[in-house]
């Protein structure tokens, strides 16, 4: 059991019931010696809710109050002074429970990249693999995979990409130059195939569904929804509990440790208000500074993404089944009944990723297809009406150099930090921006497509230059939604250092540990869903004092060998 002082309510009190909180809720109440609360300010995942368990559903949580805090950025100077929204789950499962559903591991040379920081020797991808099999049940990978899991609570089903355009995609990939790979989370991320999907049986299958609902019945595990943390509780520089708002009413909980879970936004949200961050942060607002940390907030990235859209000249895309209204309630019915159907699929089903000019040493760009061209909200294109049918590839880099800040502007937990990612704000960013475009226009036009090509309809033949190309971007483009970094780990050495690698504790405070997407040093390649639920697994075992798993050296594909 921790240690930890006397009368103590709970061992472990968990600060968000999203994506990293049900895994550690689940690992560290196994055994049950110790006692752990889970605080989720939103909703329950309730099975009957088919926006959040219908895999199609997947565009109506986001944007919605109900399911979304509704984040959005600050005026983008970059971006024509856009405001960019940034949905984040506000359910139990978190982002995981009105996400995408695609699992992207990330490249190998993320991690090793992660690995070369000081003090961060164990973060080495030899060291997360075995976390990622961990986790990972990974239908399509044959037993003798080392490099995948087949046994985790975390079911992995691939993308069918059985609708013709997935084979002419591909088929186009390989004739503009780039490969096919066998599996983008295994050996060779580089190139172009099925994807990974959270989706099992028909079913989204979220980090509440696979980790925390098999184990609510643990008595030394508490999940309270519905339940608004506001204030870490401090005694000195140690963290005692925190205070809540559930039912209208206050509350206050103690604990050994606080675990923060909130994820890129929240928990820096929370540091900061608990006197944890950058001075220029707190000194304004009348904050007592608790821990000099002023990487609390700083080093924001995420991945930016557009929607390259062409009209389908043959009648075998998605578009009448989402399109055509009356369709839907048939649609639905397949899904409830049999949990089969258009609905019973995410339609991020293949994709790939690819170099964009010979000084990455690998993949900086990624790639989604899909067989119907539609944004986030609903919206069509009068070309893709007039023909009924269209298709889409979202694309966007991988690596952006630019950083962003996080800074609260009130004392008041209700109200959102201020978010400024600085989209395009450096010559790398516009230079990757320009190759993006330049290649998924090569890919989508070679005679493999022919047959389907209608023409290009977003943006269209009045974007070409560079320049126009750029003016576009900073016009059309919407966050892929995956924030990160902003209490990022690393040795107490780095100034800008936040959370110590080695224990996931905050420097200097003590009983206060942060798990999730903000402790990254670096935003992987991908959807950031699956490096976060690896991240959760191994900080479990780092919290509870248990011997790490051994490091696995499995080999895997370098375009340039270090």
């Amino acid at each position: 059991m921790t240690e930890h002082p006397p009368n103590t309510a709970y061992d472990h009190v968990i600060v968000g019931g999203g994506s990293a909180g049900c895994v550690l809720a689940a690992r560290l109440s196994a055994g049950g010696e110790r006692s752990v609360l889970v605080l989720e300010a939103g909703r329950s995942d309730f099975p009957w809710d088919l926006f959040i368990q219908m895999p199609a559903a997947l565009t109506f949580p986001s944007g919605n109050r109900f399911y979304d805090w509704q984040y959005e950025s600050e005026p983008e100077p970059h971006m024509n002074g856009r405001r960019i929204a940034h949905a984040r789950g506000k359910v139990l499962g978190g982002s995981s429970s009105i996400n995408g559903m695609i699992f992207q591991r990330g490249n190998p040379l993320d991690y090793q990249r992660w690995g070369a920081d000081p003090g961060m020797d164990d973060w080495d991808f030899a060291h997360c693999l075995p976390y990622f099999r961990r986790m990972e049940n990974c239908l399509a990978a044959e037993p003798a995979d080392m490099l995948r899991g087949h046994s985790g609570p975390l079911v992995l089903e691939r993308g069918p990409a059985r609708n013709p355009l997935f084979g002419a995609f591909f088929d186009a990939a390989v004739e503009a130059g780039y490969p096919l790979t066998d599996d983008v989370n295994g050996y060779r991320q580089e190139g172009f195939a099925a994807f990974d999907r959270n989706v099992h049986k028909g079913r989204r299958l979220s980090a509440s569904r696979a980790y925390l609902r098999p184990v609510m019945g643990r008595p030394n595990l508490t999940v309270h929804t519905r339940a608004m943390v506001t204030g870490i509780t401090m005694q000195g520089n140690r963290a005692t509990g925190v205070s809540y708002r559930r039912n209208g009413r206050n509350h206050t909980v103690s604990a050994g440790e606080v675990i923060l879970c909130g994820g890129a936004i929240n928990s820096p949200q929370l540091l900061q208000l608990a006197g944890i961050g950058p001075a220029d942060v707190l000194k304004p607002l009348g904050i007592r500074q608790v821990a000099d940390l002023p990487g609390v907030g700083a080093n924001l990235q995420d991945h930016l993404e557009v929607y390259i859209q062409y009209a389908c000249t043959q009648p075998v895309t998605m578009q009448p089944v989402f399109m055509q209204k009356w369709r839907m309630p048939f649609v639905g019915l397949e899904w409830i009944l049999a949990r089969k159907g258009p609905a019973a699929t995410n339609h991020f089903e293949g994709g790939g990723f690819v170099r964009s000019n010979e000084d990455v040493d690998y993949p900086n760009l990624m790639f989604h297809f899909l067989p119907i061209a539609v944004r986030y909200d609903g919206s069509v294109t009068d070309e893709v009406k007039a023909l009924g049918h269209g298709y889409q590839v979202h694309i966007g880099p991988m690596y952006s150099d630019a950083r962003g800040t996080l800074r609260i502007t009130s004392t008041d937990p209700m109200k959102h930090p201020a978010l400024q990612f600085n989209y395009l704000s450096t010559d790398q960013d516009r230079r990757e921006w320009v190759e993006a475009v330049h290649i998924a226009r090569d890919i989508l036009n070679q005679p493999a497509m022919a047959p389907f090509n209608g023409g290009e309809v977003s943006p269209g033949r009045k974007v070409g230059t560079d320049a126009e190309i750029l003016d576009w971007v900073a016009e059309d483009a919407e966050t892929a939604l995956h924030p990160s970094c902003t209490a990022k780990m690393g040795p107490a050495s780095d100034p800008m250092a936040v959370v110590d690698p080695a224990t996931m504790r905050v420097h200097g405070v003590e009983g206060l540990r942060v798990v999730d997407a903000s402790v990254m040093p670096y935003v992987t390649n991908g959807n950031i869903y699956a490096p976060v639920m690896m991240l959760a697994e191994k900080a479990a075992d780092l919290i509870m004092g248990v011997p790490p798993l051994a490091p696995s050296a499995e080999p895997f594909y370098e375009h340039r060998k270090a």
